[in-house]
């Protein structure tokens, strides 16, 4: 008799610790059970420097989704990020992306200015109207060597 409760007890919390462990891995890995609440979106940029995969997606500095993947598109000769964006998140097709940097040597992200004026981008819809981060190793080495006054090489006039 005692032998079956005491298997009872350690059956039971096998269980509860599966159904903890299941809770958190959903939780933590952010997967969803009862279908998405994100849609994809595309932007190109020329560069994306130091952005990565899981890097957050801002829209009037509200994390609204996040990076999943980043991709060349070899005919046009500029990286594309595939993003994640809540549902609730309206973008139109005259919304501008820019990759920020929180703070000096911070991560980067996304930032979206959704627009307004024209359509809702539907979902795997492209951001046209991106920026590139200036590069602040770029940045320092000019100022430390004393180029930043300087003005770019003009070309001659023949």
């Amino acid at each position: 008799m005692k032998k079956y409760s005491i298997e009872s007890v350690v059956g039971i919390f096998i269980v509860i610790g599966l159904i903890c462990v299941s809770y958190m891995t959903v939780k933590l890995g952010k997967v969803s059970l009862f279908g998405q609440d994100t849609y994809p979106l595309y932007a190109r940029f020329a560069s994306v420097s130091a952005l990565r995969a899981g890097s957050t997606v801002e829209v009037y500095g509200i994390e609204v989704g996040s990076v999943t993947r980043l991709s060349i598109d070899s005919g046009r000769q500029m990286a594309v990020v595939e993003m994640a964006i809540n549902k609730e998140i309206k973008v139109y097709d005259d919304a501008a992306a820019s990759v920020k940097s929180s703070g000096l040597i911070g991560d980067k992200y996304v930032k979206i200015d959704p627009g307004g004026s024209g359509e809702v981008l539907k979902p795997r819809g492209i951001i046209t109207q991106t920026s590139v981060p200036a590069d602040i190793e770029d940045l320092i080495g000019r100022y430390a060597f004393g180029d930043a006054k300087k003005e770019p090489d003009k070309v001659p006039e023949k």
